[in-house]
């Protein structure tokens, strides 16, 4: 659905109006397009950590992007600041210091970041600055506005492990991904691509729920990723599951109940070669308040959106479907963060999967050599948010630190991002920063 409140905050007079009376004035984001697939101009590299153990890597890892980078301040589109070493309260303030003259100049669309170190619990000292550079990027990603993204990346192992998530977050197609605390590594879960534009060639995907919406944007950003992907949904889904696989190059359609009790083995049966990308997309709402809802809705909300998660994980790692390198990404939501009045069944189902996440992401590698991560969407502009009243989609639209809606390709552009490696047992929200659960 259109956002004609974006448009018009794009003309002269919307901008007059919008200033004056003192709304949001959102800017159109630069996202992925083949026409343009890159931030380009300059990338500022600054450094708070004098020590900084990735002083002579990370300005090679950097050159790897599309942006030129730089240590003189000018007009960048992109800034790094190097804060892995920053050990106490008082070198906090070279993280100030050095942002402090530059951050106005960060180009429309452009992106901020910090990369930073995981609290210590033996060091009560490092734990209070690292945990206190998490307050100052959230609070920074709310003001710079314009389109401009932070985010706060803490790097574990050696600088190779953040790869492509630096690449992720310093392109468009992290747009709408702003505000977020992401840890890579370890190590063992990074698989240099052969081809950095085609970072999943040669793997095979599986995507839930892909007949429309959100599962059928992640289809097709898979594929152009190199990925071959089978498309799963519900029956009924048939006809939509065919139009995407006859688009989609190698898709095939996989109709089927996700909660059936032979899911798993059906699946597994369906891919006698193995899986390497297991997303879980499919999903239902069926709100009403606790007081109204009856025992059906809350009973399928649970089964769709994270019985069958568990247990289709389960099954395709225990008969070893999904393989040694592969990856799980499931679906969770701002709701299972911060809940939602009317959602008590799909909140916790939400809730589950992030609890899913964090318990068996550890556990899946040293035992399978798997990745386990969640997205977490906020208001994503699809069928479902296009028939949520006026007053209260507009809320949505407004209520984050861009101002706008998401679209259901930011999704599938961070769930391509977290299959290739790199990071484990993490949720990111996308949402630009939503003011819910914030």
């Amino acid at each position: 659905m259109a956002d004609r409140y974006l448009t018009f905050t794009a003309t002269g007079p919307g901008r007059f109006l919008t200033r004056r009376l003192g709304l949001p004035q959102p800017t159109r984001l630069h996202r992925w397009s083949r026409e343009h697939p890159s931030l380009t101009g300059e990338l500022l590299l600054l450094t708070a950590s004098p020590a900084s153990p990735y002083a002579t890597d990370l300005p090679t890892l950097l050159a790897s992007t599309s942006l030129t980078v730089t240590t003189t301040p000018g007009r960048p589109t992109a800034v790094v600041v190097d804060a892995t070493d920053i050990t106490d309260t008082r070198s906090l303030t070279e993280v100030y210091a050095v942002l402090h003259p530059v951050v106005r100049d960060v180009a429309d669309n452009g992106r901020v970041l910090i990369l930073g170190s995981p609290p210590d619990p033996a060091d009560h000292h490092q734990a209070a600055a690292q945990q206190a550079l998490e307050g100052f990027l959230r609070s920074l990603a709310k003001e710079l506005g314009r389109g401009r993204t932070a985010n706060l990346v803490r790097v574990t192992g050696p600088i190779a492990t953040a790869e492509s998530t630096l690449r992720f977050l310093l392109s468009p197609k992290s747009a709408y991904v702003t505000g977020q605390v992401i840890e890579t590594g370890p190590a063992e879960t990074v698989a240099a691509p052969a081809d950095r534009n085609r970072p999943l060639a040669g793997r095979t995907a599986l995507v839930t729920g892909a007949g429309r919406g959100i599962g059928a944007a992640v289809a097709e950003v898979l594929t152009r990723d190199g990925a071959r992907v089978a498309l799963l949904d519900v029956p009924s889904a048939q006809a939509d599951l065919a139009r995407l696989a006859d688009r989609l190059d190698g898709g095939t359609a996989l109709p089927l109940d996700i909660t059936a009790p032979d899911a798993g083995e059906r699946i597994a049966a369906a891919l006698p070669d193995g899986l390497d990308v297991l997303v879980h997309n499919a999903g239902i709402t069926r709100d009403r308040k606790l007081a109204n809802m009856a025992r059906d809705r809350w009973t399928s909300v649970l089964d769709v959106n994270l019985t069958s998660v568990l247990a289709v994980t389960d099954t395709l790692l225990k008969t070893g479907t999904l393989r040694r390198g592969g990856c799980v990404v499931a679906t969770a939501s701002i709701a299972g963060i911060a809940g939602n009045a009317g959602q008590t069944n799909y909140a916790a189902s939400k809730a589950g999967v992030i609890g899913l996440v964090r318990s068996l992401g550890p556990r899946a590698l040293a035992e399978h050599g798997v990745t386990v991560n969640a997205v977490a969407p906020g208001f994503i502009e699809t069928r479902m948010t296009a028939a949520v009243p006026l007053l209260i989609r507009e809320a949505g639209r407004r209520m984050n630190s861009l101002a706008q809606g998401g679209l259901p390709v930011d999704v599938a552009e961070t769930v391509s991002w977290l299959a290739q490696g790199g990071v484990n047992a993490q949720t990111v929200r996308v949402c630009a920063q939503s003011l819910l659960g914030a």
